[in-house]
């Protein structure tokens, strides 16, 4: 039964085992239209306001791509600067005027709190596609739908597995929404690898804690870690007060192919929720790393149209309708 028709998606904490694994299922029969080895016109007619009030490529492309692979049409609003909230209005009236616009609604906002506030406002289902430092649910479902089908790869599950979390924990919410869904198994252990000053938040730890999960901090990358997931993460810059202080800790935690190969196992799956910082001061994934097959990056990339497909299909009741509006594909589409 689906539990997320017409409903908002806001945070993880709404999601349980049996939701994520209907999500999964639903994002595993979407892979032929993103990989257009079909198409599928079931939203056609429909809209999506894709509401950016922060900069974001690959989350703002990736929500408008899936609603456009289900036949769906896509508005966009970008920068809060482009819209009426620089004029004063209110999110609260930024909803009941756009949502009468759109059939749902993704939408970004610097602010934690924001997009829960402008879904009170909404006429229609929204989607959190990140608020300030808060939360991020569909990357963390992306994340955790990446991990699972890794470590299936590689003859493990989620249960029981070990994740290495490496860099900036404090501001980054991706780190905080995907800790929360890992919750939801059995027996996983945190290594939470971070400048002291940049630590996972108290309120994670204890979510971690009384789950009753393992996590070990740390401040350094000495030893050796068996973790079956390396996520490495972005320093934050816009969440600091400054961009001097944000440099303080730029580049202090980068991972090559040396550091990969003395720190982690050969099939530790490396994965980061993007963009990766790839100045030269900084340099958290290094190009060295690019051919190595346990580099997820892209495909964490390309499984998060598959999440947001099945989130779009679902919060608008259409899962079970997408093969009957199926077409051929006339367009040319080259061979992986």
């Amino acid at each position: 039964m689906n539990s997320l028709v017409g409903q908002h998606v806001l945070s993880v904490d709404q999601f349980d085992r049996d939701t994520i694994k209907e999500i999964f299922t639903v994002a595993d029969q979407m892979r032929p239209y993103a990989k257009r080895e079909k198409r599928t016109s079931v939203l056609n007619g429909a809209i999506l306001g894709n509401l950016f009030f922060e900069p974001s490529t690959r989350t703002r492309v990736s929500f408008g791509t899936a609603f456009n692979l289900l036949g769906g049409f896509v508005r966009e609003t970008t920068g809060i600067g482009s819209s009426a909230l620089a004029k004063g209005e209110s999110l609260f009236d930024t909803a009941r005027v756009l949502s009468g616009y759109s059939d749902i609604v993704a939408m970004r906002h610097p602010d934690s709190g924001s997009v829960a506030e402008f879904a009170v406002g909404s006429r229609v289902p929204v989607i959190n596609g990140g608020d300030g430092a808060n939360e991020h649910p569909t990357q963390a479902l992306l994340d955790l739908y990446t991990i699972e089908k890794e470590l299936a790869y590689h003859g493990g599950s989620l249960d029981g597995m070990h994740i290495a979390m490496i860099g900036d924990l404090k501001y980054g919410r991706t780190v905080h929404s995907l800790s929360k869904l890992l919750t939801l198994f059995k027996n996983i252990r945190f290594t939470l690898i971070s400048p002291t000053e940049l630590g996972m938040p108290t309120k994670v730890l204890d979510v971690i804690e009384n789950a009753g999960h393992k996590f070990h901090i740390t401040d350094s990358m000495e030893g050796q870690f068996d973790a079956d997931i390396c996520y490495q993460t972005r320093i934050q810059e816009e969440r600091f007060p400054s961009k001097e202080e944000a440099n303080k800790y730029r580049g202090k935690f980068r991972l090559n192919q040396d550091i990969y190969t003395r720190h982690f196992q050969s099939k530790t799956v490396i994965m980061h929720p993007l963009p990766r910082d790839s100045r030269a001061d900084a340099n958290e994934l290094d190009n060295d790393l690019n051919m190595n097959p346990n580099l997820a990056i892209f495909r964490q990339t390309d499984n998060g149209v598959l999440v947001r497909m099945a989130l779009f299909a679902m919060t608008l009741g259409v899962e079970h309708l997408v093969a009957k509006y199926e077409h051929n594909v006339p367009w040319y589409k080259p061979t992986e």
